[in-house]
């Protein structure tokens, strides 16, 4: 990496410690993907599903402190009104356990899957979950040692619209990595990759804003159900609260205002 152009546009040193999110479909290699970045056995490999919740690991490699967040995944042509609730809860967590945001989200795709329309609308269906703001953040991780010796960008041209529509959203951010053995200049070549990606945006993915936003809107909720509520005539049969001395107690601004004017007008 070159630090200089980093400190450049961002005006600091590239991080030492890097936080990425894992996300894409069931047997996409995902935990594999996870263990190989990490370089240790952090998250379970099984040839049946295993991740059911969000799980982290940290490491140290080639001096660098790693978070990595590895989520559920869903099936590959699944809608997001297939999967359950558990599952899409969990997805949308995991970009909160690395605060205050991931450096990166990488998006894994399995090479041995055709990526055809229904694995480009489960996967633009399930990262609508999260702000339009990801795409920017997000690296398309393609996993698996199905290429031989055939270079990423000719099976991307060779795949059809969908994949190269996949990876023009993420601004032509992608990556290789083999899960089968660890090899581990296809570690070290991710990093730059995240940092230049990083520079660009000028900072990690905030999922700040995003809790900010949802926070605000509640209170919006909020005070419109407050203001609804008062706006509601008062039954006939509820009398009009006094107090011990006998004074008159409005039971809303608009008892005040109406009492007022019937003293003004002489009534």
């Amino acid at each position: 990496v070159d630090n200089r152009i980093y400190t450049h546009v961002c005006g600091k040193t590239p991080p030492a410690h890097l936080r990425l999110v894992m996300v894409g479909a069931q047997w996409s290699a995902k935990s594999s993907a996870g263990n190989i970045i990490l370089k240790k056995d952090a998250f379970s490999v099984y040839h049946r599903r295993t991740t059911e919740y969000c799980e982290i690991g940290h490491s140290v490699v080639a001096h660098r402190h790693l978070t990595v967040v590895d989520s559920p995944g869903w099936f590959y042509n699944h809608t997001l009104q297939d999967t359950c609730e558990m599952d899409k809860s969990e997805i949308k967590r995991s970009m909160y356990l690395c605060p205050p945001g991931p450096h990166a989200i990488l998006l894994v795709v399995g090479l041995s899957s055709a990526f055809n329309a229904s694995y480009q609308r489960a996967v633009q269906e399930h990262m609508s979950m999260f702000s339009e703001e990801v795409w920017n953040h997000t690296i398309v991780l393609f996993t698996r040692d199905w290429l031989k010796h055939r270079p990423i960008e000719e099976y991307i041209a060779g795949e059809g619209k969908a994949l190269q529509q996949l990876v023009e959203k993420c601004r032509n951010e992608y990556h290789v990595l083999n899960c089968n053995f660890y090899i581990h200049q296809e570690v070290l070549d991710l990093f730059p990759k995240i940092y230049r990606m990083v520079a660009k945006n000028k900072g990690h993915y905030s999922t700040m804003e995003e809790e900010w936003n949802r926070r605000e809107q509640e209170l919006i909720d909020h005070m419109l159900r407050a203001i609804a509520l008062e706006n509601e005539p008062v039954p006939p049969h509820v009398k009009m609260a006094a107090s011990l001395d006998g004074v008159f107690v409005p039971s809303s601004k608009f008892d005040f205002i109406l009492r007022n004017t019937d003293k003004i007008s002489g009534h």
